[in-house]
Order: C-alpha cells, then structure tokens, then sequence
C-alpha cells in the first residue's frame, strides 16, 4: 500500500505548475461518459491493519488461494510495517545513494546511520552503537571477539538456549582462532544454569539471549553479576528486538555488549532476508566495536554535518588493526529499522511490544487449557515450546494439510524436545486463526 502524504496545499501548487485549476482537469481528455462522477461510496475509516486485513479478505473472494495461518518464529518475525516506512524508504534519495558501494561522504546516508545508532543505543540501554553489521548471528559473533580483545581472555561461555543457528555461526567463527567455546546448558524453567559459571574461570565473555530461543524472559542483571564476578563481560543476545519495548533494555540490567537481530524492525521477511545486524557497547570499548560509528561535527561555517568517525575494516586501516572484515554497508536496512522506530516511537512500541505479549499469553493459556504442555514455566515474550495431545509431530503434519504452520519442531536442534515444537504469535494473528488452532489441535 502506498503512502501519498499529499496535503490540498500540496495539490494546488502541483496543478499551478502545470497550468492547471482543478484535480478533474488533468483528467479532461478522457471522455465523460467514462469517467465516475459524484462521491466515491467508501465505508469508514479503517487502521492499516484492518484495512490490509479487508483487502485481503476481498482478494480470496476474487479466487485468490487464502493464505495460510502461520504460527512460526524462531529468529524471523511477521509485524505489520506501516507504509510510512515502505514509501520513504522507496525514495530514489535513499535507495539511490545505497548503491554505490560506500557512500561514506554523502551527509544524507551519514545522519540516517546517525539517527539509526542514536535509536538503537536507546532501544538497548547502551552508549554507543554502530551500523552495518549483516545480521544477528554475525553480530553476536563479533561481539564474542570483541570481548576477547578487550579482556584478553581466550575462554567464552555460550547459553545453550542461544539460538542454534546463532550458536553455529559462532563455531564457525572461532573455529580457526584457538579461543575455546563452552556451552552452558538450561534449566527445566528454559532459563540458562547460571550456576554453572562458577565452576568456569578465565572467561572473557558469557552471552545469553533474552528472549531466549525458547521464549524465556532471562534474569539479565544475575548473568551480569555472576560474568562481573569472574572478570568477565556479558554479551546480551535477542532476536526480538520489540522486546525491549516491553522488557528492560539489556543495558539497564548490566550487559556489557548488546548483539541481536533487527529484521523486527520494518523489515520484512522476504523469504529469508534481508536481515540487520544490531550491536551496541559501553562508551568505553567504542574502539574495539567493528562497524562504522558516525559521528556529528561542524564544518568550517559552523552547520551541523555528519561525518565517519569510526571505520575498523581492513580498508579503512592496517590489516593487523581491523575488527573486523565481513562488516559491510548494510544502511538501507539500518535506514529502515530507523524510520521504523520513529514511526512508532517509545510509547508506540511499548504498546506493540505489550500486544504481542499479550497475543502469546492468550494462546499459551488456550492450548494449556485444551490439554497441551507447556514445556517451561518461566515468563515468556511472544513465543512458547508445547507439546499436543497425541504428539506434536504428527498434530503438526495435520495442522499443516489445513494450513495452518504450527510453529516450528524442535527435535532437529534440540533432540531432548523432540515432539515439541515452538509457537510465535506477533500482533499479525487474529484471534480467529488462534481459537482455530486450539480447535483443530484438540479435534
């Protein structure tokens, strides 16, 4: 759906231009029998969400196939993106000027990495944040290295409950350094065994994701005080970042580095991708981040201006001196997460983040009373592990010949959960294709 803030204003200076008085005169050629006439019969007014939601009922009653209800999450999220951001985001301005292959001098793609790590830094509770990161498993990667270089440690400790495929990545990064991974197993609650880093010394960083991949809301300030205690820095993970509209940030709990995925944030899934790369520190390791950090000045005239303050890639500085070297310009979905981000703003995404909470806990509780388990008992964010009636596997079989994605089976990543799988309810379910689910899992 396009967005035409054209104001009347707007509209009569445009006519001006080309001569014109009148809206209906630009139509004058077509003849009058084929042109409507009179008042548009249109309903109310509708919200965004609504009106898509119409339009597409109106589509399958044009033959079109109706779409299936998906329950699937796990890293990549379904939100409503509102067309604020599609139509300026579509701007040749914006998409233009990503392009080239390091616009590092153009003002405009300077302030909106700006405006995207000022966003980012207060989204997470940090002091500083940096752009181009490609996505959440390379970013939690190069968080890990960055604490290797700051603490000079050659030990790190990985929750299990790290998304696999976060955790995988990490393996292949470190796999060539020497640095030794461990991996911290869960609890019966789906929270990390903390308890377990007492026994583990040396370590230069423990992550833990919050939301974990389970869903689980982790205590963040008790990892941090437990990492703090060893000499240790704490990587805090996520792979929802609306989550922190509702949660507190990482930072205000004691996370040293934040390192996540942004794809939440005015990104659509497009089959996979694109992704964003969120990472932000404490001020004090702003030199070992990798990534570009921008930075605002004044020129000669004294105007504001924005300029690359920090660039740590092997093309920027000696090789030895890099960061990093997989960091590249990935602004246009940086521009994007930050037109999402103003769009909603604070209050907008405190009630975002408290409406898919909300959404979850209402089919959590659902499927609970029709006779499911609910595999963990801690408080959870928009996503929860179930076991169905009869076993989840063949349920989800079932489920799926009626259209309906059942979440995602967790038996490849986690063979101890075997026959359970993994729901995710965002604003985008209705509450119809929710009570359905219930139904036809309980039929």
């Amino acid at each position: 759906m396009r967005y035409l803030p054209h104001t009347d204003d707007d509209i009569s200076a445009m006519l001006g231009v080309v001569g014109l008085k009148e809206l209906d005169d630009l139509f004058a050629a077509v003849p009058g029998n084929c042109r409507f006439g009179g008042a548009l019969q249109l309903p109310e007014a509708m919200s965004e969400w609504a009106l898509e939601e119409h339009v597409g009922r109106l589509a399958c009653r044009m033959g079109v196939s109706p779409e299936y209800s998906v329950f699937l999450g796990a890293g990549s999220y379904d939100h409503y993106i509102p067309a604020t951001v599609s139509h300026l985001l579509g701007r040749s301005e914006f998409v233009t000027s990503y392009t080239p292959y390091q616009p590092e001098m153009l003002q405009g793609t300077l302030q909106g990495i700006y405006e995207y790590q000022t966003l980012t830094a207060r989204l997470l509770g940090m002091e500083v944040a940096t752009a181009s990161h490609y996505d959440g498993a390379t970013a939690l990667a190069e968080a890990l290295l960055m604490a290797v270089r700051i603490t000079k440690r050659k030990k790190v400790a990985l929750s299990r409950a790290i998304h696999p495929h976060y955790r995988q990545v990490v393996r292949t990064y470190f796999a060539p350094t020497g640095y030794e991974l461990l991996e911290i197993p869960y609890l019966e609650t789906g929270l990390t065994d903390l308890a377990r880093l007492e026994e583990i010394r040396d370590l230069a960083a423990v992550a833990v994701q919050s939301p974990n991949f389970f869903g689980c809301i982790e205590n963040l300030q008790a990892a941090a005080e437990k990492a703090h205690s060893g000499g240790a820095l704490l990587v805090s993970g996520f792979t929802e970042a609306l989550a922190f509209g509702l949660l507190k940030s990482p930072g205000s709990q004691g996370a040293d580095i934040v390192a996540g995925e942004g794809q939440s944030l005015g990104i659509p899934r497009s089959f996979g991708g694109p992704a964003l790369g969120m990472l932000a520190s404490r001020k004090q390791h702003m030199r070992s981040l990798p990534g570009r950090l921008v930075g605002q000045t004044k020129d000669r005239d004294g105007k504001r201006g924005f300029v690359l303050t920090l660039a740590t890639r092997e093309q920027h500085i000696r090789r030895e001196k890099a960061t990093s070297n997989i960091c590249s310009n990935n602004s246009l979905c940086a521009l994007a997460a930050a037109m999402y981000m103003a769009s909603l703003g604070g209050t907008g995404i405190r009630q975002l983040a408290a409406l898919n909470h909300d959404k979850a806990e209402y089919l959590k509780n659902a499927l609970r009373d029709a006779g499911c388990a609910i595999r963990f008992s801690s408080p959870t964010f928009n996503e929860f592990v179930v076991g169905f009636p009869g076993g989840y596997d063949a349920r989800y079989r079932r489920l799926l010949d009626r259209k309906i994605v059942a979440g995602l089976p967790l038996g490849a990543h986690y063979p101890e959960l075997a026959d359970h799988g993994l729901l995710c309810v965002t604003e985008t379910c209705s509450r119809e294709e929710m009570d359905r689910l219930v139904r036809e899992v309980t039929a």
